[in-house]
């Protein structure tokens, strides 16, 4: 399997046409900053996705799950960043479907083939009349070059501060090659539990619809669904993959290329997970929370999100602090079955509690690794063989400055 990171995104897939304008969504006057894309494959796709199971989910959300549920095959997706069309009635659900009418009518596609998204700020009715011309002129600019790609990732961007892009590739068993490709944006409203954050994945790869849509619930469930920036999960979280089978490689259920493919879609997912926490709104440090050792795994999660979101443990983070005691009570609170007398915990594989106890000599070397951009920490109950991974972050002065208003 070969990854390329920050690669061109999605335009590095065979058959997949990208384009990314300006149309001023946010309506501030600035035609140069990207807010539109659109991606076609004239071959129709296999398409799976999985999306945010908060109950104020928004427009685009309700849209797609309908489009999904027709099991009809797909053309690529129309997409916005600057306005969320969520918490906007019935006119909300109207302008989603408009714009997707007008993305499909652009590309020469029949109704409802393509998925829609939006992405910024919640509440707000979508600038139709801007709408229309961004679709229009990003239906002109379709082509599958490096810039494209580039393009379309920086289109769908709101506080982020880089686009989010990654391509993995493999042989099949035959010696033909499969290309995954993928594009995010996400950094703050990050706590996804699906499926602000949004991801497209493109392959070329021939697959059956049933297997891709548990193949990217499995890989979700691993990746974004075990990252937290702040603890807010989006009204517009969704993450879709569209495969339109130009490579001719099929692929079987439990056959040794399903496996290396589901492989690749989880890689893609995985690193796109990362970069989504990285980013995250005026952040400083990247913390690995592993929780092992617990009743189940359905404990260990309970106990990862305690820890990763809580505010005293990530101020502590912030604060280049070794704050274990914020840690152990956390795990606590939880209430998910911890015996403090067999509670372990260590910094980068270095002890600081064993069996409740502080390993007070490696104060120093707790003190070092708090003060890395990157650092893990393990959370062993001994109770069981529960475990959970979540990637958190912690939290800084200028986060709460960012977020005081939009």
């Amino acid at each position: 399997m070969k990854l390329t990171d920050q690669s061109a995104g999605l335009s590095d897939v065979p058959g997949f046409l990208l384009s990314g304008v300006g149309c001023d969504i946010r309506q501030k006057g600035d035609l140069n900053r990207l807010d539109m894309a659109l991606c076609i494959s004239k071959t129709p796709c296999t398409a799976a996705g999985v999306f945010t199971t908060n109950e104020v989910f928004a427009a685009p959300v309700r849209l797609c799950r309908e489009i999904l549920d027709t099991k009809n095959p797909l053309h690529g997706f129309v997409a916005n960043s600057g306005n969320a069309n969520a918490c906007t009635g019935k006119q909300g659900l109207q302008n989603a479907r408009k714009m997707s009418e007008l993305a499909c009518a652009a590309a020469g596609l029949e109704k409802n083939s393509l998925f829609v998204a939006s992405t910024g700020r919640i509440g707000r009715q979508l600038p139709m009349g801007n709408i229309e011309k961004g679709i229009a002129d990003a239906a002109k600019n379709l082509g599958n070059s490096q810039s494209h790609g580039n393009a379309a990732a920086n289109a769908i961007l709101t506080s982020d501060t880089h686009q989010k892009t990654v391509t993995v590739s493999f042989e099949t068993q035959a010696g033909k090659t499969v290309t995954l490709a993928g594009m995010a944006k996400g950094a703050g409203m990050i706590e996804p539990h699906m499926a602000t954050m949004l991801c497209f994945i493109a392959t070329d790869a021939v697959i059956e619809q049933s297997l891709l849509q548990a193949m990217l619930k499995r890989c979700a469930d691993r990746s974004f669904n075990c990252i937290s920036v702040d603890g807010d999960m989006s009204t517009n979280d969704s993450v879709v993959v569209l495969a339109n089978g130009h490579s001719g490689e099929k692929i079987e259920k439990d056959s040794p290329d399903a496996t290396q493919f589901e492989n690749a879609l989880y890689a893609v997912c995985d690193n796109l997970a990362e970069k989504i926490v990285g980013d995250g709104e005026k952040i400083s440090k990247i913390v690995e929370v592993k929780v092992g050792g617990a009743r189940d795994n359905a404990a260990a999660e309970k106990i990862a999100r305690a820890i990763g979101n809580s505010l005293l443990v990530k101020s502590s983070w912030a604060g280049e602090d070794p704050n274990w005691g914020r840690l152990a009570d956390a795990a606590g609170y939880a209430r998910a079955g911890l015996d403090q007398d067999k509670l372990d915990i260590d910094y980068d594989n270095v002890p600081v509690l064993r069996g409740g106890c502080p390993v007070d000599e490696n104060l120093s070397q707790w003190k070092q690794i708090v003060k890395k951009r990157r650092f893990s920490i393990l959370v062993n109950l001994n109770v069981g063989a529960g475990e959970f991974r979540l990637l958190s972050t912690d939290l800084t002065e200028a986060y709460v400055t960012f977020n005081k208003s939009e």
